[in-house]
């Protein structure tokens, strides 16, 4: 059985032979290297450890190859940096290279139950454009979108206007 206790370095591997496949359908260490801008010998530390924890199959400068396990653990992390990245473009305007930027740093660290808020949300905004248009144009306008105004960094310090 796969040891899925991931750090969040792992993740990003498991999420890069993943696009990478569904690219090129064949991947190898140098292509991930590649895809990470790191170095080779990185790659092949990283790649062992997928291999102990039973979520690739892999030899040295041959093909890497999910396991069932590591094939779904690779897609739940494609699909919360998604996820993410679609909230923060569609519903805060985020531009993409932003967007994505941030995903990647979210996407290890949140919990289900929020990526399943923020995923109801952001599909309920879809359905419901002018949902984001008003928001949208209020903040343009420089209006204030809550009753609430922060004037510090803990909850005690949040005023009501």
């Amino acid at each position: 059985m796969a040891d899925k206790n991931l750090t969040a370095g792992l993740e990003d591997y498991l999420e890069a032979i993943y696009i990478a496949q569904n690219k090129n359908k064949t991947v190898k260490g140098i292509d991930v290297a590649r895809m990470l801008n790191i170095s080779r010998a990185s790659v092949s530390e990283a790649l062992s450890k997928l291999v102990s924890k039973g979520l690739i199959t892999y030899e040295s400068y041959g093909t890497i190859s999910f396991t069932p396990t590591g094939h779904t653990e690779a897609e739940k992390v494609y699909n919360t940096h998604n996820t993410l990245k679609s909230f923060f473009q569609t519903v805060l305007n985020i531009s993409p290279e932003e967007a994505s930027e941030n995903a990647c740093k979210i996407e290890h660290i949140i919990s289900k139950s929020v990526l399943a808020e923020i995923k109801d949300f952001t599909d309920y905004c879809n359905n419901h454009p002018e949902i984001i248009n008003e928001y949208r144009q209020r903040k343009d306008n420089g209006k204030n979108l809550s009753d609430r105004k922060i004037s510090g960094s803990t909850p005690s310090d949040i005023e009501t206007e």
